[in-house]
């Protein structure tokens, strides 16, 4: 089972997990909501966003992320958060509401930092929700996935949207329908998830680089300079299920650099490779941008050496702001993918984006890839080269003993995407995968479309080109790698 895996040299794996996928925010959410209410004083809490809403309703009626948090800290739980730094709101980023958020936790008695540790132009991306329990080591629990705590992101199977939208391309409506996933972790691996909390919070590269604006967000925040050390590590938790996880990482080569990835890691796209290099009946992946040669090569490298080999995408149909300076650079990029798969795999290439009863389409932020049934990963990352080397990424890779878990999955996602019931035995039938597909786009009231994409004029490539480059999807790795297919 382990063959799966990376050598242990490259990224450690532990066996006896229990992982549970969590589709859909709603899910998600309200699992968080039961998780962290069951806290007591001396418990502790670790976790990672690129975005936090502090008045996101996690549930119809509440409560609010902020307030779940610091009623946690009210009790004597113990509540440390690393939020990105982020880009000013007039660029569409999140600088305010990460602010907002860690000045509540740190009101609280909590403490927040916002780490701007990150390459230029980079973001810290990493999504993770760590409890430990004092003396009750059994009852600990990672979330690790796409979600992020912050508007827009709380949809269920209906896919009628969040009722606090954030901004996102009018196509999508009032509120945008989205659908996205987290995998519940228990078991050794929690503490492995934890490591990449710990080795970010530890790192001693000063969080404001001297930089003035970052010393004036930070006091604004009450966000100490200096962070306090993290308390002595508890033992890790009981085995208590069939699961093998491994925690694999992007983070980039940068100055000054990471001290425990002083050459950056790129754990990431060498697990995908990993992978691909063994599938040989089905890869299918859900994911938000699904662009890069470099990262689709390692697909097409794949259905060149398997003749049976399929491989099915889901997208999202438009970007999340189709304009001419952001949506062309990125279709451009998703053209080419998408032209090399089909190019090599025919028919035994597709892809697809959803859609609600209603017809508004459905924004695909979900990370994950299962591959003959055998291997699964969710985390933060995209198929892309930002994600596999430019930002700071975490996902998980899962290989189940009992050879369940990652064939339950897909019949999950499936089910609902195909409008078929999850018992269907057609779910199971690999072989004909794309043809099922195939199939039940083409009958009325389909949730599910082939994805069509604008052709990017010639023209318009003399600017969207570069601009795809090195603003949309830029490569992190040493200068010695960039020129090569090498992670």
């Amino acid at each position: 089972m382990s063959d799966w895996f990376l050598p242990e040299r490259d990224r450690p794996w532990t066996a006896g997990n229990l992982v549970v996928p969590r589709v859909h925010g709603a899910e998600y959410f309200a699992r968080l909501v039961e998780v962290v209410v069951a806290t007591r004083e001396g418990d502790r809490i670790f976790f990672t966003d690129w975005r936090g809403d502090a008045d996101e309703l996690l549930a119809e009626g509440g409560p609010t992320i902020g307030d779940l948090l610091t009623d946690a800290a009210s009790r004597g739980v113990e509540v440390r958060a690393l939020l990105w730094r982020s880009h000013s709101d007039k660029i569409r980023f999140n600088a305010q509401e990460n602010r907002h958020l860690g000045a509540v936790i740190n009101e609280a008695g909590g403490e927040a930092l916002f780490d701007e540790r990150v390459r230029r132009g980079g973001s810290h991306h990493q999504k993770l929700f760590v409890v430990r329990r004092q003396g009750r080591s059994h009852e600990d629990v990672a979330f690790v996935g796409g979600i992020d705590l912050c508007h827009e992101r709380r949809d269920d199977t209906e896919h009628l949207g969040d009722p606090q939208p954030a901004p996102l391309d009018d196509r999508y409506g009032p509120h945008p329908p989205w659908h996205d996933a987290a995998l519940e972790i228990r078991g050794p691996a929690v503490s492995h998830v934890l490591d990449v909390f710990s080795e970010r919070w530890d790192d001693p590269t000063p969080l404001d680089h001297r930089n003035p604006y970052r010393a004036l967000i930070q006091k604004a925040a009450r966000m100490p300079r200096h962070p306090e050390p993290l308390p002595e590590r508890w033992d890790p938790p009981p085995d208590c299920g069939p699961h093998l996880v491994q925690v694999v990482r992007t983070y980039p080569a940068k100055r000054p650099p990471f001290p425990f990835a002083p050459d950056g890691e790129r754990t990431i796209a060498q697990a995908y490779e990993h992978a691909f290099a063994r599938a040989r009946r089905l890869i299918y992946v859900e994911d938000q941008y699904f662009w890069s040669s470099v990262v689709t090569s390692t697909l097409a490298d794949a259905l060149r050496r398997e003749p049976a080999l399929q491989v099915i995408a889901v997208v999202p149909r438009f970007p999340e702001q189709d304009n001419a300076t952001s949506g062309t650079p990125t279709r451009l990029g998703q053209q080419r993918a998408k032209d090399l798969l089909h190019e090599v795999g025919g028919a035994r290439f597709a892809m697809y984006d959803l859609q609600n009863a209603v017809g508004t389409p459905v924004y695909v932020h979900a990370k994950v890839c299962i591959v003959d049934d055998e291997w699964m990963t969710c985390g933060s990352d995209n198929l892309n080269l930002r994600s596999w080397t430019h930002d700071s990424e975490v996902t998980c890779a899962v290989v189940d003993t009992e050879g369940r878990l990652p064939r339950e999955f897909r019949a999950t996602l499936w089910a609902e995407h195909l409008g078929i019931p999850p018992d269907d035995p057609r779910l199971l039938d690999v072989d004909h995968a794309t043809s099922l597909w195939a199939g039940r786009a083409a009958e009325p009231g389909a949730r599910i479309r082939p994805h069509v994409l604008t052709p990017v004029r010639r023209a318009v490539r003399l600017w969207a080109d570069p601009a795809y480059r090195f603003l949309f999807d830029p490569d992190g790795r040493p200068k010695g790698l960039r020129a090569t297919d090498k992670f």
